[in-house]
């Protein structure tokens, strides 16, 4: 594994990137250092970036959440989300899995999370006897966002029923203005710990980068997928046969410290090979 101080070596190398969102470009609330103007030197070199997100949400309110923090739509090529994925998903039913599905849902997530759903044959309803399926986006915005405890009853009350649960946000944790907060593939696990069926949209799915890569029209050998979460990011890339550029400054920045040999130790028990770590996305 390469260390370099920023993200220049790497441009040079490489003609197409996968750009994760949180924990690489923003952290929620504001765009990391230096981060919008890579985005814009990697446009000045000519190069072509596609952003990849297990945000719970629709491509267009990721959007509008990045130009709200400066973040312009012509940084960059094109933008996939977990949440645009659950809704694709969710509208042509083509996979067994989603074709078994009733149209009657509960949603597990934040009012702001509920745009997945729009403009789908669905029935909202607002307890899980009622439902056919759950819809988990993460925690609500009622209970405390820091544990799965304040869930536990709902989840025992799906699992319970038998409820196969859609997870539109396979992460388990994302820093979020600086502090680290809990997703819905933390409650997404402890439904498998409780024997619910769960299907899990985004990264590291290699299903995934499909459409990415058809946005990004670049040789696969000459794409590099960059990411802060091993779990998902890197992992995500392995599986779909990408370089991988891992971010050190994000997720798993507390625990490493630039530590070089603590983030080899990392991959290397992680089974992962990224070709270069770098602390921040900048140049």
């Amino acid at each position: 594994m390469e260390f370099h101080d920023g993200f220049a070596p790497l441009a040079e190398r490489y003609d197409g990137f996968v750009l994760d969102l949180w924990g690489v470009i923003h952290d929620g609330v504001k765009p990391y250092p230096g981060a919008v103007e890579c985005l814009r030197n990697l446009r000045r070199a000519g190069k072509r970036a596609v952003l990849l997100s297990n945000a719970p949400r629709r491509a267009g309110a990721a959007q509008a959440a990045m130009r709200a923090m400066g973040i312009d739509d012509d940084l960059y090529d094109g933008i996939l989300t977990s949440g645009e994925m659950t809704r694709t998903l969710l509208l042509q039913r083509r996979d067994p899995w989603f074709a078994r599905l009733g149209t009657r849902v509960f949603h597990l997530g934040p009012e702001r999370d509920r745009n997945v759903m729009d403009g789908l044959d669905l029935v909202e309803v607002d307890t899980p006897s009622r439902a056919d399926f759950v819809l988990n986006t993460g925690p609500d915005d009622h209970r405390s966002p820091h544990s799965i405890d304040p869930f536990e009853a709902t989840l025992e009350a799906c699992a319970g029923l038998d409820l196969p649960m859609v997870c539109a946000n396979p992460d388990l944790e994302v820093i979020r203005g600086g502090e680290r907060v809990i997703c819905a593939g933390a409650l997404a696990a402890r439904y498998v710990e409780l024997g619910g069926d769960v299907r899990l949209v985004g990264k590291p799915d290699p299903t995934i980068y499909a459409p990415v890569l058809g946005m990004l029209g670049v040789p696969r050998s000459q794409v590099l997928a960059v990411g802060d979460a091993l779990r998902t990011d890197i992992a995500g890339a392995a599986a779909s046969g990408l370089a991988a550029c891992w971010v050190l400054g994000g997720i798993h920045g507390e625990a490493l410290a630039g530590d070089r040999d603590a983030v080899r130790a990392a991959a290397a028990d992680a089974r992962l090979a990224p070709v270069a770590a770098i602390p921040g996305f900048s140049w």
